[in-house]
């Protein structure tokens, strides 16, 4: 059986489900590859071991999708300050959305949620075809476009192919798109945890010199906790039991929220650094993970993935109005060019705090921790970091823009 699309979209995640269902009602005929469909149902009190810290301009997005109501409902929890320390160093530093004049710096939402959310509308779209459960046999590239070959024989042609299939990217790999980055010999251990103490609608993070650990709040009073361990590390603290890594979270996080007690499984990550060497060919483009990979101190790998989306229909939509081809390549480098640059410097940052807090030379950790209370004390300057937190900097796409 033969199918062609307009637009053909491998990885109906979070990234992949939004670019789709922002590409609805265009005249387009749209096709979402998916090899799973999401859970569409857990037990009371159980929360996905993956969770995200949605920045205002995200939700801005989700919200123009229609899908952030019911991401509301499911279950977003909103964080209102956010505080940062080093262990060796000394320094620290802490925002506060109430110096802004605003409700919450972001949102701490499971992925499953988000996901959910955007599959849900997806489902009700008249010219959207999702095509789930599917394995990729193979990528082809003809004259007229490429083509998938699904495990089952059936064959899906497309005008244009945007994978959003994640990290280990298969349609990057079939097309041969070569990715630069390394390994971070470092594991990110996920986990549930209670606290003695109240959350504080607070994101927490200490940094280590093994590797950074997070405290994110959920809206039942839990938290969601990653802490990014080196290897050695990492190895150690997996094998602990449930009452030994909850004290020894306990002691990496000074006690801050008191006792720390484990709730419900573990799960870990093996981390590391990623760029295609380029995000667009005649007919295919990359978004999301498939693009690039970075460390997860900041939380910033799906807002990324949701401004390459929206920076991608943005051009789109340029080509549309223009009566140009959607596969061209002058419509496709429109959308690498606003987002390769900016995805590389933020790449590129979360490199440098991981190996500058990583490192525990006596005066490196001196200089950093007086840098952390210097800029703590720049009000000038955290409003920056703040502003980008919200999605207040300039240059945005369309879908994420602050609300006229």
């Amino acid at each position: 059986m033969n199918t062609n699309y307009d637009l053909l979209v491998v990885g109906g995640g979070m990234v992949g489900a939004a670019f789709a269902l922002a590409c609805s009602g265009k005249g387009l005929t749209i096709g979402v590859v998916e090899a799973r469909p999401p859970r569409r149902a857990w037990p009371a009190g159980e929360v996905d071991l993956r969770v995200s810290a949605l920045s205002r301009a995200s939700e801005r997005m989700l919200a123009r999708l229609g899908a952030w109501e019911r991401i509301g409902d499911l279950g977003a929890s909103p964080y209102r300050q956010m505080r940062v320390w080093d262990a060796i160093g000394g320094g620290s530093i802490q925002f506060d959305s109430a110096d802004l004049g605003e409700p919450d710096l972001g949102h701490i939402v499971e992925n499953r949620v988000i996901q959910l959310a955007l599959w849900e509308r997806l489902e009700s779209l008249p010219d959207l075809t999702l095509i789930c459960p599917a394995s990729i046999a193979e990528l082809e590239r003809t004259a007229d476009g490429p083509a998938l070959v699904l495990a089952d024989g059936r064959r899906l042609g497309a005008r244009l192919l945007v994978a959003a299939d994640g990290r280990d990217s298969l349609i990057r790999d079939l097309a041969s798109i070569p990715t630069q980055g390394w390994d971070y010999d470092q594991r990110a251990i996920v986990a549930t945890v209670v606290t003695a103490q109240w959350h504080q609608d607070t994101a927490w993070q200490r940094f280590l010199p093994t590797g950074p650990l997070a405290f994110l709040p959920l809206r039942d009073g839990r938290c969601s906790i990653v802490w990014s361990a080196d290897g050695s590390r990492a190895d150690d603290l997996l094998a602990l039991d449930d009452a030994a890594f909850g004290q020894a979270l306990t002691d990496a996080f000074e006690r801050r929220l008191g006792q720390v007690r484990v709730d419900g499984p573990r799960a870990s990550v093996a981390l590391r650094l990623q760029h295609a060497q380029r995000y667009v060919e005649s007919g295919l483009a990359l978004i999301g993970d498939a693009a690039h990979a970075i460390h997860p101190l900041a939380g910033q790998g799906v807002n990324l993935g949701l401004l390459d989306a929206a920076e991608l229909v943005a051009a789109l939509e340029l080509a549309l109005e223009r009566g140009r081809d959607l596969a061209s390549l002058w419509t496709l480098r429109r959308y690498e060019r606003a987002r390769r640059g900016d995805n590389l410097a933020m790449l590129a940052a979360m490199d440098g705090f991981k190996r500058l807090f990583g490192n525990d030379i006596a005066p490196v950790a001196a200089l950093r921790g007086w840098g952390l209370d210097l800029t703590d004390r720049a009000v000038p300057l955290k409003r920056r970091f703040m502003d980008r937190a919200l999605g207040l900097n300039p240059g945005l796409p369309p879908l994420a823009r602050p609300w006229k």
